[in-house]
């Protein structure tokens, strides 16, 4: 069985990628500071694969503690590289903090991953690496333009951290550059779990939904799309976590053609917040209170996928639609809530 490091592991995405993993025949090691995560889905994990999984409790700011991760694990076969801050409004507001956090910990895994020879690297990218770009959808080739925020702006110098490092050493790198992220495993065990108030659309749209929050504001009315607010590309969780899964696979087989390639993860289809909205009251049966507020700095106008070169390449092709994902989201919502309830 191969084993793989997954830093972030007790984050949204990275706990479902390890699902993934684990359905798939790895063993996963996870590395997580946990300030902006706890181990709950790591217990949903065990719950969902019958494998417990060992979180290294380490900032990877810290070079030694990293270091000693490694060093324990001598066998792992690849990194995957979710661990970073990813608020755009507190980007804005504390940008050292990210360019700190966010690149410092970057650099020592790759340190690490460069003294211990690791052959493989996935790297948790961003479709904000694009800015306001009017090219539409967006392919890999699409020219990077100004980053809207400092979260941003550390994912473009993340990728051309790993490009640099690629060109003059042997570890094969893939940089996903993912839309937005949402819905939870179908099992409603795991899902997305921000601590304190949401940034994301969707824990926003359920926490309003379910009661916690008592309203949501749509951030933009009078963009140029087809309501007037923001469109994304909004991509099921589990869609993402086998895409990294099968990123390591073509690595591990060698079908790669360049030490390091790009590739996006999104459906392809753009939707406005509007209709996201929408489609979370037709599958959910309950009416959100929402207004209707002013732009906030930062986010980008309207930005989906061409995911064509992810299909080709890894064979992957995501399975869930806006309203599916919707529907788990809000399943994970209630699940939380019963919880509670029940205890």
């Amino acid at each position: 069985m191969q084993k793989v490091l997954v830093t972030g592991g007790c984050g949204y995405i990275g706990a479902h990628t390890i699902v993934d993993l684990i359905n798939h025949g790895f063993e996963v090691v996870s590395v997580d500071s946990n300030i902006r995560s706890t181990t709950q889905l790591l217990e949903g994990v065990e719950k969902i694969t019958g494998k417990k999984v060992r979180n290294y409790k380490v900032d990877l700011c810290n070079l030694e503690d990293t270091h000693a991760v490694f060093h324990e694990n001598r066998d792992i076969v690849g990194v995957i590289h979710f661990a970073a801050l990813k608020s755009v409004g507190e980007s804005v507001n504390d940008p050292l903090y990210y360019f700190q956090n966010n690149i410092t910990s970057l650099v020592n895994v790759l340190k690490c991953i460069k003294e211990f020879n690791v052959p493989n690297f996935v790297f948790s990218s961003s479709c904000s690496v694009y800015g306001n770009t009017t090219a539409l959808p967006v392919v890999e080739e699409t020219p990077l333009g100004e980053a809207q925020s400092p979260y941003a702006r550390t994912k473009q110098m993340g990728e051309q951290i790993i490009e640099d490092y690629s060109r003059v050493n042997n570890t094969q790198s893939i940089l996903l550059r993912y839309f937005n992220p949402v819905g939870a495993h179908s099992s409603a065990l795991i899902g997305e779990l921000p601590l304190g108030k949401p940034d994301n659309l969707v824990p926003v749209i359920t926490q309003v939904a379910i009661g916690k929050l008592p309203k949501l504001t749509v951030f933009g009315t009078n963009y140029p799309t087809r309501d007037g607010s923001c469109i994304r590309d909004y991509i099921h969780v589990m869609d993402i976590a086998n895409a990294h899964t099968k990123a390591l696979q073509y690595l591990l087989e060698k079908r790669n053609t360049d030490n390091c390639e790009v590739l996006n993860l999104g459906t392809g289809n753009g939707v406005t917040v509007l209709e996201a909205i929408r489609a979370f009251e037709k599958v959910s049966g309950v009416k959100l209170n929402y207004e209707l507020g002013e732009a906030r700095p930062g986010d980008v106008i309207a930005i989906y996928a061409n995911n064509s070169k992810a299909r080709e390449k890894l064979g992957w092709t995501p399975e869930t639609g806006i309203e599916d994902s919707m529907r788990t989201a809000w399943q994970w919502e209630v699940a939380l809530r019963d919880r509670v309830l029940n205890n």
